[in-house]
């Protein structure tokens, strides 16, 4: 049986459900998985506007979104109990990349997308996949997905809520590392990398995403079931309960800031607090009330959860909010020690 998958990643949406998939296969076989992205030496999510821009920021840049793509499929796997890795390579040629490196990490198994993004944007799957099904001498199992077929309306609502999920992740992680880098190895306080994980939290999660999930996909669950009320509740008292830990969390970084060898604890504390609400918070939602809000939820309630979390829908929330909050993230991946995000072995404290 199959004991370790690769799986080639590229940045479109239809990359998050192959991770998902691959990732419960490998869990129900008991398998390892290998992450890998491929792209040309001048790829960019945004080919444009970063051509415009001096080289070594385009590289820092390219850097940060493939550490966000590789932390964001190593969550889904973490929480799954399955081991992974990742690795990124330069390529022109993204099928022989993929095949040299199962072939050199022994992977047993290809596990990937029918299609990627077209146009453009597509940097790897699709064409490659193709590629890869006639030059592999491994077997090779196709997730058949398309960027141009119609499916479930949920299909995109839900792959929004997981992502910001896993975005929320990376940063949680990274205070956990910071937290206990400084505890463990003495390691001196990164307060301005702290404050950018702070402030992405409150801006972004606390004032974006979870008052989409109150207002639109908890509101419609509660229209059509009375059945998860409890758990709507719940869930809804650790949002405001989440919103006073990060202005604790901001109190306590500003007073370890002035005086590092006292404030120290505190801040640990309340970090310690803050994680341990949102892995249990997510885990919630993701095993609880989306597959709910997938069983009782209409399509007509599904598109206006997609508008509203695709574009911000409610009036308080701007339309270049998604961008903005992409770059920052990026950020703060460049600005964090490469170890955080980069093996299999970072776990939760």
């Amino acid at each position: 049986m199959y004991r370790h998958l690769m799986v080639p990643l590229d940045d479109s949406p239809l990359s998050d459900e192959t991770v998902g998939r691959a990732v419960a296969l490998a869990r129900a076989l008991g398998a390892q998985i290998t992450f890998l992205h491929a792209r040309p030496e001048d790829a960019t999510s945004n080919g444009t506007l970063k051509r415009a821009i001096p080289p070594a920021t385009l590289s820092e840049a390219k850097a940060g979104e493939v550490r966000a793509l590789f932390e964001k499929a190593e969550s889904v796997a973490r929480e799954a109990g399955v081991p992974c890795a990742s690795l990124a390579v330069i390529s022109d040629r993204p099928h022989e990349a993929i095949l040299d490196v199962a072939a050199a990490r022994d992977c047993d198994l290809v596990f990937m997308a029918s299609h990627g993004r077209r146009g453009i944007k597509r940097l790897m799957l699709g064409s490659q996949t193709q590629e890869v099904l006639e030059h592999t001498t491994i077997p090779v199992l196709v997730s058949s997905v398309k960027s141009n077929a119609s499916g479930p309306e949920h299909a995109a609502p839900v792959s929004i809520i997981r992502d910001e999920h896993r975005s929320l992740a990376v940063v949680i992680h990274g205070l956990e590392y910071l937290v206990r880098d400084s505890r463990e190895r003495k390691a001196p306080p990164r307060f301005p990398l702290l404050r950018a994980m702070l402030y992405y939290i409150n801006a972004f999660p606390e004032k974006l995403h979870h008052p989409k999930e109150d207002a639109y996909l908890f509101r419609k669950l509660r229209e059509r079931t009375s059945e998860f009320n409890d758990t709507l509740d719940e869930l809804e008292r650790q949002h405001v309960a989440g919103h006073q830990l990060v202005a604790g969390l901001e109190r306590s970084l500003a007073r370890y800031e002035v005086e590092p060898a006292a404030g120290f604890d505190e801040f640990a504390t309340v970090v310690q607090r803050f994680a341990a609400m949102q892995w249990q918070h997510m885990s919630l939602e993701q095993k609880v009330i989306i597959p709910a809000a997938e069983k009782y939820l209409t399509d007509e309630d599904w598109s206006e959860i997609g508008r509203a979390f695709s574009q911000n829908g409610d009036p308080r929330f701007s339309a270049e909010a998604d961008d903005v909050f992409t770059q920052l993230f990026t950020e703060i991946l460049n600005l964090a020690p490469k170890r955080i995000f980069d093996g299999p072995d970072h776990g939760r404290t």
